[in-house]
């Protein structure tokens, strides 16, 4: 298991990653990894996230940028000490890779920023032997 963990403008954004064995399928090039964030809004202003960006890099070196609203299906609003949390899936063709981003925040009252999520790693537990 994989974690990464960040804080920008007092919004942590936790994860952990883990293969999937039963949807894994090497002889086919494919590897599924399983990640769960939490969202935990520890700072003075209400916040909702609005959209997504994701930078995954293979084990070969080649990236793919994803971007789109909201997490599964939602746009969480968040109070001051108010969490959110989901589990979301990446298939890979190779047995190792990265994750990281952005979460695009709007601040009740005007303005925003990008909530950094932090790099973590995609691998099962004897790839890297």
């Amino acid at each position: 298991m994989s974690a990464s963990n960040a804080v920008t403008r007092g919004v942590r954004v936790e994860v952990e990653s883990r293969l999937v064995p039963e949807r894994t399928n090497p002889d086919k090039g494919e590897w599924f990894y399983a990640y769960t964030i939490k969202i935990s809004n520890e700072g003075d202003d209400t916040v909702q996230l609005v959209s997504r960006h994701w930078v995954i890099t293979d084990g070969n070196g080649n990236v793919e940028h994803v971007r789109g609203p909201g997490v599964v299906g939602h746009q969480p609003r968040l109070r001051t000490g108010e969490k959110f949390e989901y589990t979301s899936f990446c298939p890979l063709p190779t047995p190792v890779g990265t994750m990281e981003g952005t979460y695009q925040m709007i601040v009740d009252g005007g303005g925003g920023f990008d909530a950094t999520i932090a790099p973590f790693f995609l691998g099962a537990a004897d790839a890297l032997n």
